[in-house]
């Protein structure tokens, strides 16, 4: 059975979930649902750095991600906020992931990477848009590689 198939819908899939996921997290930090931040019952300060900043990106950025629009940017800044999260709070505390707790920090990090390289999949919102050509122009390269006349 060939399960190159599904490689669309798959990676769709995976992408809306941890844009879900990324979501949730920071509506949690942001507005105290779901527990609040950190299970703590609270919301994080407006401004206070950088936890605030990181809840706004993770709120931002993962509703980007999930329903597919301007995909690879917004996850390479999730992955990106999640590199810094992991370096900057986790790792100080130990080098290994299991030991420091950034188990989460470093899933987000790679996961979000991958949906930055490999794009948001067939099942995205910026699949509706349509796209200009390149430079401003219609046609293709093949177009401009047709003698006149022919």
């Amino acid at each position: 059975m060939r399960l190159d198939r599904f490689h669309g819908g798959v990676l769709s899939l995976f992408r809306m979930v941890v844009g879900l996921l990324f979501l949730t997290h920071g509506a949690a930090s942001l507005f105290n649902v779901f527990g609040g931040h950190m299970g703590t019952g609270q919301a994080i300060p407006a401004g206070a750095w950088p936890g605030w900043w990181a809840a706004l990106i993770q709120l931002v950025c993962g509703g980007l991600v999930l329903v597919g629009l301007f995909t690879r940017v917004s996850a390479l800044l999730c992955s990106g906020s999640m590199a810094y999260a992991y370096f900057v709070v986790h790792q100080p505390k130990a080098l290994l992931p299991l030991q420091n707790g950034g188990e989460l920090a470093a899933l987000f990090c790679w996961g979000f990477f991958l949906i930055a390289v490999l794009g948001p999949g067939p099942w995205a919102v910026e699949r509706l848009i349509p796209r200009r050509a390149k430079g401003g122009r219609e046609g293709s390269r093949a177009s401009l590689a047709t003698p006149a006349g022919a």
